[in-house]
């Protein structure tokens, strides 16, 4: 009797392993045997399994992906990596809200890969930007509704090391800094490394900011609450993931010239 396919797939790491190394085209059964670290005694039993339910085919020693094999490791991929990125801390995921990322995003959002979920405390946590602060030498774009009372302390850090900074801010904490933090404002707007844009409509987020290097979220809890936490990923594909959402965003925004 056949098993079911979901059985087949992800059952066994050893099958699981296969079908990934597999997805780039056919190898050697020394290839797979090398990176899934076993032997072959243990590893044909496996691929067997795999020939039955069609997903897999072998010439001499080599193995490939059938057609059926292919669409469905390629359906796979995306959902491990889903999982890989939620399973890091899933009380947080679970407890917070992603709203604000669009639909076609939120699809991709396994290019976050395997994040942090840093808690900075209380003392500490006006000092929770001096992580990508330190990391940003070209640039430094950011979605946020707050600013930390040491903002300009902040903004400094990041224009000494000549990054270009562009920043995307709610209409409430445009007016906010507009009363309160007017002449600092002022300044920063003055300088050709920093530019400014407001987003009219609610943003469903605390803070969201990528540099050259890694990508920091600051999510809102479900019910719409703020905590101390904050999302850190250090990969290619989050940074090149970032920069989509924060364009979804600009192109929506209109740059703020003057105060």
């Amino acid at each position: 009797m056949r098993k079911p396919l979901l059985d087949v797939v992800f059952k066994s790491e050893k099958r699981k392993g296969v079908l990934l190394l597999l997805q780039d085209g056919a190898k050697e059964m020394e290839y797979l045997l090398k990176f899934i670290d076993t032997n072959r005694q243990a590893l044909l039993p496996q691929i067997r399994i795999l020939e039955e339910h069609y997903l897999i085919d072998h010439y001499d020693d080599t193995y490939e992906l059938t057609t059926i094999g292919k669409l469905i490791v390629d359906e796979m991929t995306p959902l491990l990596g889903i999982i890989e990125t939620f399973d890091v801390d899933i009380d947080y995921w679970g407890t917070h809200s992603l709203n604000f990322i669009p639909p076609h995003l939120l699809e991709r959002i396994n290019e976050l890969g395997k994040c942090a979920v840093v808690s900075p405390s209380i003392t500490e946590i006006h000092e929770a930007h001096k992580i990508i602060e330190t990391a940003s030498k070209k640039y430094h774009y950011a979605i946020t509704t707050f600013f930390y009372p040491n903002f300009r302390d902040i903004f400094s850090g990041i224009l000494s090391e000549g990054a270009d900074m562009h920043v995307i801010i709610s209409q409430s904490l445009f007016d906010k800094l507009e009363i309160d933090n007017y002449n600092d404002i002022k300044e920063l707007l003055s300088n050709d490394l920093v530019h400014f844009y407001l987003y009219p409509n609610k943003m469903n987020l605390l803070s969201f900011v990528y540099s050259e290097q890694m990508v920091m979220i600051g999510l809102l809890t479900i019910n719409g609450s703020f905590d101390n936490k904050h999302v850190v990923c250090e990969n290619l594909t989050a940074i090149n993931w970032a920069k989509d959402v924060f364009d979804y965003y600009l192109k929506n925004s209109t740059p703020i010239t003057e105060i």
